[in-house]
């Protein structure tokens, strides 16, 4: 073989596995190339299906392409979160906005699960960590959480706190305040947050943790009387309002919090560019304004300290459930 043409043909080689090497790059800088469908587990209108909403504007701006929604409401939000993990191809092109319930809690409440939220399903970013706000009804007389703790330890308490349901963040951050401090309030489950706070507004039970979003009018307006917020931090909008350990409760912190994941085996590249997308939304002042408008602060950060969150949350809301005696079909 001729020098110039052996020199050639390693040219042309050359060429060839620089471009099988640049292949990954590419894919990277292709994606995406196509609508995204975002999946959120639970009815429109709550919480979960507004920050969607509000990415969603941000996601079309940024990423070129038309960003779905869809909502698949069902079993506390295993339904639309097991079709993300089990039916959805591994590409980047269908999210999943993930509650703390699918992802931390309902393996330990429900009897059996289509999926395991540890390995079928891979994080992206924490997006939320949403406090609660432990409250009363006014007709109760208790005006801090130390006089709540000595009510329910009177002789024949009677006194009860509602929640969402079985499994949801008002139910467990309840049932921590009942381990925490050796009391048993009874618990009392709604069909959801709207019906638990109706009756709460109405006296038919005595106490809840709510989302301090849901909540802040009715306390604003004197119809509830706030005792402690479950965040490390004194919430911006109940400044006056004293943390569960601020109220002396040691230890005791709690919050609902959400983020994006997609299938397990959906490349990193796509999944730092997913992320890298999130934070630049998050960075910019604008939006902190309609987010912090939710009732949470802006969190962000990368795929690993999401996924060192939900493992944590795993065994800690999973020890609450066990101790609770709750579990459901």
């Amino acid at each position: 073989m001729k020098r110039s043409t052996f020199m050639k043909s390693l040219a042309t080689l050359g060429l060839g596995l620089s471009t099988l090497t640049a292949l990954p790059a590419l894919a990277q800088d292709a994606y995406p190339g196509k609508p995204i469908r975002f999946i959120v587990p639970y009815p429109p209108g709550g919480p979960t299906d507004l920050m969607a909403r509000l990415l969603q504007v941000e996601l079309q701006t940024r990423l070129g392409v038309p960003i779905v929604i869809e909502n698949k409401a069902g079993a506390g939000g295993n339904l639309g979160s097991g079709e993300v993990a089990k039916q959805a191809p591994a590409d980047g092109y269908t999210l999943l906005l993930a509650a703390s319930g699918p992802m931390a809690v309902n393996a330990t409440l429900y009897r059996s699960m289509s999926f395991n939220p540890l390995t079928d399903l891979t994080p992206v970013i924490q997006i939320s960590s949403f406090p609660l706000v432990l409250e009363v009804h006014p007709k109760l007389g208790i005006k801090s959480v130390k006089e709540l703790v000595a009510a329910a330890k009177a002789p024949k308490s009677e006194l009860s706190f509602a929640s969402a349901g079985n499994g949801t963040p008002q139910h467990l951050a309840g049932e921590l305040f009942n381990n925490q401090m050796n009391i048993k309030m009874t618990h009392i489950p709604y069909r959801g947050a709207g019906p638990a706070l109706n009756d709460l507004l109405g006296g038919q039970v005595n106490v809840m943790f709510d989302v301090l979003g849901s909540s802040l009018p009715y306390i604003q307006t004197g119809k509830l009387v706030p005792l402690a917020v479950t965040s490390a931090k004194r919430s911006a909008s109940l400044p006056d309002v004293p943390t569960m350990l601020e109220a002396g409760i040691p230890g005791y912190e709690f919050s609902a919090w959400h983020g994006v994941v997609v299938r397990a085996g959906t490349p990193v590249a796509i999944i730092d560019k997913l992320n890298a997308t999130f934070n630049q939304i998050f960075s910019t002042p604008g939006f902190h304004k309609k987010w912090e408008a939710l009732g949470t602060p802006v969190v962000g950060g990368t795929p690993a300290q999401f996924g060192e969150l939900i493992q944590k949350e795993s065994v800690r809301l999973g020890k609450l459930v066990k101790d609770s005696g709750v579990t459901l079909d």
